[in-house]
């Protein structure tokens, strides 16, 4: 042989020989892993998961954790599920919690609660531990839900409601905070309802069950088990203070036109004064008229200095002589 050739396949085969040792280093402790627990998966499938921008330990420790809890899953639905930026560790883990705890939970499910937002891990621990959801919401800034009694009388009223996931309604349910604004709608709502806040007071368990008989949980992605409430205090007389601040505007409104009939008679008044002074100054020029009138009856010869020095004579009486 050549010792061109030669030297050509020793090179070849030393660098054949370190791309197996980079694979082996890279790869071969996975795969064993993978024999090992049972989930078998090739070594150039664990290759080919590289390319395709996979994370060969998450797949790998997944598929282990699938086949000890007996849940059969393949390689392909955990790269699918990666590639679409699922989280495969969570649905994994919400999927052996779901089988221990014998909630029907399939692979295909948990994709998409994963893949809608939601935590499916947490979403399967509620489903086996309820949870306790304050109501209102300490951290909206609202300590209390307050309600007026047709008396007036305003309660505030803390509850606590008891949910469980309901898996079939996570995907696309309403969260959580439409639970707290049902519920306390529907506090509000019994509160407005009740004769008197005695009453609720009496039996605040009257609350609960009224709210209860709403189903306010249809369309959510949580049963409700139970709403308890925690706290009721009395607050203000809505009321008596709507009543006090009624008299008061209508105390306004009666001054107000009393003092518009006020300004009214004063301008009234002005406008007589004004009619009065128009009128005398209407007599004084009359008066005036008068010298002239006479001095032109002078000129013109229609009146004599004896017709306007003698006085003018009585005109006869007409009727009966006035009795003595």
């Amino acid at each position: 042989m050549p010792q061109g050739v030669f030297a050509l396949v020793v090179a070849g085969l030393v660098i054949f020989i370190l791309v197996v040792l980079v694979l082996v280093a890279n790869y071969g402790w996975l795969w064993i892993q993978a024999m090992a627990s049972g989930a078998h998966i090739g070594m150039i499938n664990l290759i080919g998961m590289s390319f395709r921008k996979i994370s060969p330990s998450a797949i790998v420790n997944a598929r282990i954790q699938a086949v000890k809890a007996g849940i059969d899953i393949t390689t392909d639905q955990l790269e699918t599920h990666y590639l679409a930026r699922g989280n495969v560790p969570s649905v994994i883990r919400a999927l052996v919690a779901a089988s221990k705890a014998d909630i029907a939970l399939t692979f295909d499910r948990a994709c998409a609660i994963d893949l809608a937002g939601r935590d499916v891990l947490d979403a399967v621990q509620t489903s086996v531990y309820p949870r306790v959801i304050d109501c209102p919401d300490p951290a909206r800034g609202r300590a209390t839900i307050d309600g007026v009694a047709m008396d007036g009388v305003q309660l505030k009223a803390k509850a606590r409601v008891t949910v469980r996931v309901n898996i079939d309604r996570l995907v696309g349910g309403a969260t959580e905070e439409t639970i707290i604004a049902r519920v306390g709608e529907g506090i509000v709502t019994t509160i407005g309802s009740a004769e008197t806040h005695k009453k609720v007071l009496e039996s605040p368990d009257l609350i609960s069950q009224k709210v209860l008989e709403k189903g306010l949980d249809a369309g959510t992605a949580f049963e409700i088990l139970s709403i308890d409430i925690a706290d009721i205090d009395v607050g203000e007389n809505i009321g008596a203070k709507l009543q006090v601040d009624q008299a008061e505007a209508d105390k306004n409104v009666a001054q107000a036109k009393a003092a518009e009939r006020a300004a009214m008679a004063r301008a009234r008044e002005q406008e007589m004064q004004a009619a009065v002074a128009e009128n005398r100054a209407k007599v004084v020029l009359a008066e005036a008229e008068v010298p002239k009138a006479i001095s032109q009856a002078f000129r013109e010869g229609n009146l004599g200095i004896m017709d306007y020095t003698q006085p003018r004579p009585t005109p006869p009486q007409v009727g009966p002589p006035p009795q003595s």
